[in-house]
């Protein structure tokens, strides 16, 4: 096929004009017939089914990426001879456009340019996206100044200018290469942090930072050899670009850093904020709850943790002895956390989540109401204090999928490519399927969220989405009836559950073990997770309050005041450590135990002996200060 004006792309998308041009394809702007809008359409004709492949790989990347700063992308598809990317149409000119017309930019105009691009790679690299190519021209910059980061990945495949040096083909401008890539290194998030500190460091002293040449073979050569100009007209940026220009990638701040350099010294000025948070794109604010978002511990299953009738006869015998879910009866290790077998509304405005110490996850879920997928069982005690888990299992007992619902304290962040509802008091946004897994996130009349997420475990396991969908509606009906349920008793009086995780650690304690200056913590829903991080972003501590069954195969034991803890380098990036604590351990109503843990995680640019021995160090800090608090509770 080739496009041509009038030609109706996948029976639906009408070609209307030419909006742009690559190396080996042509962007359209284009008619969505029938969700009746407008798109772009690109195009692109690849030399082997390998490219094709590998096309599709990466608009599968781009397309699971929802943020008010990165153009969105809908849809891909491919006949004998072309593909095309369908993506959301942003009326808007590239920086590098703006910077051709208009000449070099005010250092202020640039920095707040920047600080929205990096918040676009601090979303994009915690669903573990590499950009690969953020250059001027593939940051489009809206008449109302919002800053839009487009081409992810795809740029690498179709559109990148590739030089060749002895290390192979190089992809992307050299002249906003990170020096690592020409050394035939694999780009990681680090790269994309240079990348955009030259792409603002040309905008604004009209070269690269590798200086004047007339062959991209001599930024190569430039690069290699670690030769950068100095900035003489950034201003207020020549700080924030001489860190995310640093040389080494360890050096460098990852996004989230990069972002809060730039916000710092350029803020966005009132009203693209405003514009940000209307409701209709994403707020730029705190990250934490996007890019210091922790991979959960890897759990063994527990078969014997059903609410089923049998459960619920041992939590009603319980009750009647007088321990109550989520109390400690006189054995500490008799009680158990306590979750409703039915979805019923609780008590306050409908569509809000309430208090978070008392809000029960549990209370918006209803296994019964999913027993069509299979057997299905709750599971109040996987994971976070603010997560509950319904399990899908085979007859045999065999796990086929898992639905999570999890509270999360930022307010919800909803694209324009992401279809949303309104109900009630709350309004529901359904993301594309990613893979095995599908989420929906429910924002809440609070301001806060409500993220779902269904997960296929096995073959024969059923359709994540459809799984999906089904505990929302279950989730929905409650949250319009009323706010969240509440726990039915208080929390056991020596849980993590009652802790605040900021109190245990502060900036002295952090700086002292650390040698990092924090800056002001960043708190996770119930005050159960608390970051805090360097000025730079490129170093920090995290803490978070945590349930398993056991902790031996999270990592190599080692003692942490007087308890066997287990220590896990690497395992939140390559300059990370992981120290997970145990706290306590009780048993349910049916017979399982479950361990309360500290999972403190310390990342830095260091060895990871030492990152390891820090963090060591403050999770014997945090467990003093535990027991401190315990004994003033007494």
């Amino acid at each position: 096929m080739t496009p041509e004006a009038g030609i109706k792309v996948a029976g639906r998308y009408l070609l209307q004009e030419t909006i742009g041009k690559g190396g080996m394809g042509v962007v359209w702007r284009a008619w969505d017939e029938r969700l009746e809008r407008q798109v772009a359409v690109k195009f692109a004709h690849p030399d082997d089914d390998r490219s094709t492949q590998q096309l599709m790989k990466e608009a599968r990347n781009a397309g699971r990426l929802h943020h008010a700063n990165i153009v969105g992308v809908f849809d891909y598809d491919h006949d004998a001879d072309t593909c095309w990317i369908v993506m959301e149409y942003v009326p808007a000119q590239s920086l590098a456009q703006i910077v051709h017309e208009r000449g070099l930019l005010p250092p202020q105009e640039a920095g707040a340019i920047g600080s929205q691009i990096a918040a676009a790679l601090a979303k994009s690299h915690s669903a573990g996206v590499v950009h690969g190519d953020v250059t001027p021209e593939n940051i489009l910059v809206t008449d109302e100044g919002i800053a839009r980061l487009t081409d992810f990945g795809i740029s690498r495949a179709l559109w990148s200018e590739a030089t060749r040096t002895t290390t192979g083909v190089v992809r992307g401008k050299p002249r906003y290469l990170a020096p690592e890539l020409v050394r035939g290194k694999r780009g990681d998030e680090k790269s994309d942090v240079f990348s955009l500190g030259a792409t603002l460091y040309a905008a604004v002293e009209g070269q690269s930072p590798y200086g004047q040449a007339e062959h991209p073979m001599a930024y190569v050569a430039r690069a290699i050899e670690g030769h950068l100009e100095p900035a003489v007209r950034a201003g207020l940026l020549t700080g924030p670009l001489a860190t995310l220009l640093k040389l080494e990638p360890r050096n460098r701040p990852d996004a989230t850093g990069a972002y809060e350099l730039l916000t710092r010294a350029a803020p966005p000025p009132p009203e693209i904020t405003a514009k940000l948070n209307d409701g209709r794109t994403l707020p730029i604010g705190p990250l934490l709850s996007v890019t210091r978002r922790l991979p959960r511990v890897v759990r063994r299953r527990r078969r014997a943790l059903a609410i089923t009738s049998g459960a619920l006869v041992a939590a009603a015998a319980i009750a009647a002895a007088g321990l109550h879910p989520w109390t400690a009866g006189e054995d500490s290790r008799t009680y158990t956390d306590g979750a409703k077998p039915s979805a019923t509304a609780g008590a306050g405005r409908a569509g809000t989540i309430g208090d978070a110490a008392t809000a029960a996850p549990c209370g918006l879920l209803d296994a019964a109401s999913l027993s069509r997928f299979g057997e299905t069982r709750l599971d109040p005690a996987y994971g976070e204090f603010n997560r509950c888990d319904v399990v899908v299992e085979t007859r045999n007992g065999d796990e086929l999928a898992d639905l999570e619902l999890a509270f999360d304290k930022a307010p919800a962040q909803f694209g324009g490519d992401v279809p949303t509802r309104r109900v009630g008091n709350v309004t529901v946004g359904s993301y594309a399927r990613d893979g095995d897994e599908c989420e929906r996130h429910i924002a809440t009349a609070d301001h806060e969220q409500v993220v779902i997420v269904a997960k296929r475990r096995a073959a024969g396991a059923p359709e994540p989405c459809e799984l999906a969908d089904a505990g929302t509606d279950v989730a929905v009906g409650v949250l319009d009836r009323g706010a969240v349920p509440r726990r039915s008793s208080p929390v056991a009086a020596a849980s993590l559950a009652r802790r605040d995780a900021c109190s245990l650690l502060d900036a002295s304690a952090i700086e002292k073990a650390a040698g990092v200056e924090t800056q002001h913590p960043e708190r996770g829903f119930g005050n159960w997770q608390c970051g805090w991080s360097s000025s730079t972003g490129d170093a920090g501590v995290d803490v978070l309050f945590n349930r398993d069954n056991e902790l031996s195969d999270n990592g190599k034991p080692a003692r942490v005041a007087g308890r066997k803890s287990y220590v896990s380098p690497g395992e939140s990036g390559d300059d990370s450590c992981v120290v997970r604590t145990p706290h306590r351990t009780y048993t349910t109503a049916v017979g399982d135990d479950i361990v309360e843990f500290v999972e403190l995680t310390v990342y830095a640019p260091q060895s990871a002996g030492r990152l390891c021995d820090t963090a060591k160090k403050l999770s014997a800090t945090v467990v003093q200060n535990l027991a401190e608090q315990l004994s003033e509770s007494k």
